[in-house]
């Protein structure tokens, strides 16, 4: 057998194993590389302010856990809580409540009250406390889930950070690509993601503010509805509806028609439509315009916009980070191909 037959078996084999050891971890991994991709210029400023690379690392770690984990984490935690508090006592009240809601709803309700009569056909004392302690106990797993992988996400996010350049260096003498070839791969890769990374947080501060304000305004937590709004207005199209329609139902079934009629208005009109369709385009624009300074760097907003989309339909709540990165890699990849096709010709 030739040499480099032998290592190339070699490498195979212990690429397999390799694989098999980290299988667990890949997504983890691959996330924490991305989000680190996404801030490597705020790691090439602190870098520079602090003189080295351990403590700039460092403070870019507990930034993004402040920034981007506690919130979601706070969110998960208290939720975990509240539910797991509610007890079977006031599940009956609950039921109480409904049924005599059912029975005499509010004139303005009363062409609903065959639906929600079918609706309590199925809904008992027992089969809601199931059901409530059924959602406590995913919400309580995947809370456990969330944080643990949230952890490894910042250890990995700081050695990918602290180790980078030595990284990248090695790739680019083991891929047989030219130095300008993974330049313009790791560079508009960054710049896609960096502005990803900032639009999502950007505007997921942003609308969970304007809700937050408005239901800390009827008397509710506004921090911690404000946070579950930030997040679910990462979901397309119906997200906001999943966080504003609860309380509109909720109001109008205490008769507080004001409250209700405010939360449902300011949320599609001030949110919804302000925010959300002409505001959100716009701050993905300023991003993208400032933070990338050439424009052959540049990607066209609603190209994010539907990468962003179509990540969060195909892979879930990571998707807004890997569909971004799958679709910059791609045209990348058909930028390099078209260059070296052109040489060809010539």
């Amino acid at each position: 057998m030739k040499p480099q037959y032998f290592i190339a078996t070699l490498f195979v084999t212990s690429l397999y194993w390799m694989y098999l050891l980290y299988a667990p971890f890949l997504l983890v991994i691959t996330i924490a590389a991305l989000l680190a991709v996404s801030t490597s210029n705020i790691q090439n400023s602190l870098e520079n302010y602090f003189n080295g690379r351990f403590l700039a690392s460092l403070v870019s770690s507990i930034l993004l856990a402040t920034l981007f984990f506690a919130p979601l984490g706070y969110f998960l935690t208290t939720l975990t809580i509240e539910l797991n508090m509610v007890s079977s006592d006031s599940l009956y009240l609950i039921v109480q409540y409904i049924q005599d809601f059912v029975a005499k709803p509010p004139y303005y309700l009363l062409f609903l009250k065959p639906l929600l009569v079918d609706m309590m056909k199925e809904l008992d004392i027992a089969t809601l406390t199931s059901r409530t302690l059924s959602i406590a106990g995913y919400i309580g797993v995947f809370s456990a889930g969330f944080l643990k992988n949230a952890l490894l996400i910042i250890i990995f996010y700081f050695f990918v950070h602290y180790n980078g350049t030595t990284i990248i260096n090695f790739l680019k003498r083991v891929v047989h690509m030219s130095v300008e070839e993974s330049t313009t791969l790791i560079k508009e890769v960054s710049d896609v993601m960096s502005v990803v990374f900032y639009s999502i947080i950007a505007t997921a501060m942003f609308e969970g503010l304007l809700f937050g304000a408005a239901i800390s305004y009827m008397g509710y937590n506004g921090l911690l509805f404000g946070i579950m709004y930030g997040f679910a207005s990462l979901i397309p199209v119906v997200g906001g509806v999943l966080m504003w329609l609860p309380f509109m139902i909720y109001e109008f079934s205490i008769d507080n028609v004001t409250d209700a009629l405010f939360i449902a208005i300011y949320s599609i009109v001030v949110i919804s439509i302000i925010a959300d369709t002409f505001i959100k385009p716009l701050i993905i624009k300023e991003i993208n315009q400032h933070l990338l300074k050439e424009d052959g760097g540049k990607m066209n907003e609603m190209v994010i916009f539907f990468a962003i989309f179509a990540g969060l339909t195909t892979f879930g709540f990571w998707g807004m980070i890997l569909g971004p990165a799958i679709t910059a890699f791609f045209l990348t990849i058909l930028k390099l191909f078209e260059a070296r096709t052109e040489e060809f010709d010539k």
